[in-house]
């Protein structure tokens, strides 16, 4: 299994990366939207939205390691964008159900086109994942479907054109389609620390849906749309450790202290060491999981559980030291460091935590 990043992965690294520099910022208002015209841009002429979708889908033809480049950039640059939604859970779950439905088919295509967005709502409770907890139900109505139920903190979930649902059906988990405008919808925003990934709490009530794949894929799916999320999550991570290092690298060179650079003090200068390890072995564990999901190797799920371990304590450590490297500067509200403190604190929870007893489970151990 090759851990290099291919040389059309590292091009289309530098396209986005300009992209975002030239016409995103990142906002600090959470109360902002997204650019549409931005992200059709984005999905359909970069075509970023479905990189790992075959070409008869609509997709790139691409693998994980074009989508781990994309979650690089877009964690160096954390903009708003419904990228994570739906380039990762949503295209996620639709590739991982059985089937060639014209529905899923349809969806696809909207995706990779940018003409619609997505996401996945599953969780319910704070406390697991475990898909037999699932309490939202789905009932038959005229040959169709009605949802019944709450999913809690749903990434874009305010603002997603389609919303992929898992509901019970007679005890089983399925998945469902709901239009992001359909009646009995009512989506609530939820105030988070990170203004550049807008979660919401979703009620169904009654809400016509339509049943997407086939019986019994939905355990399969949960479980790929928490691998494949965790994994992406690890590289943007990386990409905003990385980040990070290059402002304190930057900011202790040109910053004069009693005469000379504050680089040239011994305590900046072991402090950036420090934060460069850090990130080396978050890139280096990300580019495990990001290639162990490329290849669908045997190893992917103990790829993936290291890598969010690794990565997420990197990220949250160098985003605190890079404050620190800055000074007083480092706290305002103007500057990006602390934009970087909030998405590594929201990432480290955000496909919840309990990363140590997945790699437990990987690696043939009980866990606790």
């Amino acid at each position: 299994m090759s851990l290099r990043i291919t040389p059309d992965a590292e091009e289309l690294r530098a396209v986005v990366r300009e992209v975002l520099e030239r016409h995103a910022e990142p906002a600090r208002d959470p109360e902002a939207t997204w650019d549409r015209d931005l992200w059709r841009r984005f999905a359909g002429e970069l075509g970023v939205a479905a990189l790992d979708v075959g070409e008869e889908l609509g997709g790139a033809g691409a693998s994980f390691r074009e989508v781990a480049v994309v979650a690089e950039e877009l964690g160096r640059r954390p903009v708003r964008l419904p990228w994570f939604s739906t380039a990762v859970l949503a295209v996620g779950a639709l590739t991982a159900l059985s089937g060639t439905d014209d529905l899923r088919r349809e969806l696809l295509a909207d995706l990779a086109s940018g003409e619609r967005t997505a996401t996945f709502a599953w969780r319910e409770d704070h406390d697991g994942w475990d898909p037999d907890r699932v309490t939202t139900r789905a009932e038959g109505d005229d040959g169709g479907w009605r949802l019944h139920g709450t999913k809690l903190q749903v990434v874009e979930g305010a603002t997603a054109d389609v919303l992929l649902v898992v509901a019970a059906v007679e005890g089983e988990p399925a998945v469902f389609a709901v239009d992001g405008g359909a009646e009995g919808l009512v989506r609530s925003s939820v105030r988070s620390l990170d203004p550049n990934r807008q979660l919401a709490d979703v009620l169904l009530d009654g809400v016509p849906a339509r049943r997407v794949g086939r019986p019994g894929d939905a355990r399969e799916v949960i479980a790929r749309v928490l691998e494949r999320g965790r994994a992406a999550l690890a590289c943007e991570q990386t990409g905003g450790a990385a980040a990070a290092l290059d402002l304190s690298v930057a900011y202790a060179a040109d910053r004069v202290q009693f005469g000379r650079p504050i680089a040239t003090f011994q305590a900046i200068k072991h402090r950036c060491a420090d934060m460069a390890v850090r990130v080396e072995a978050a890139r280096s564990a990300s580019w495990w999981a990001a290639a162990a999901l490329a290849e669908e190797s045997p190893e992917a799920p103990a790829a993936v559980a290291t890598a969010a371990l690794v990565c997420s304590d990197a990220y949250a450590w160098v985003a605190g030291e890079t404050v620190q490297v800055h000074g007083g500067i480092g706290f305002t509200w103007e500057h990006v460091a602390h934009l970087h403190v909030r998405r590594a604190a929201t990432d480290a929870v955000l496909l919840g935590a309990a990363h140590s007893e997945a790699l437990l489970t990987a690696i043939g151990l009980p866990s606790t």
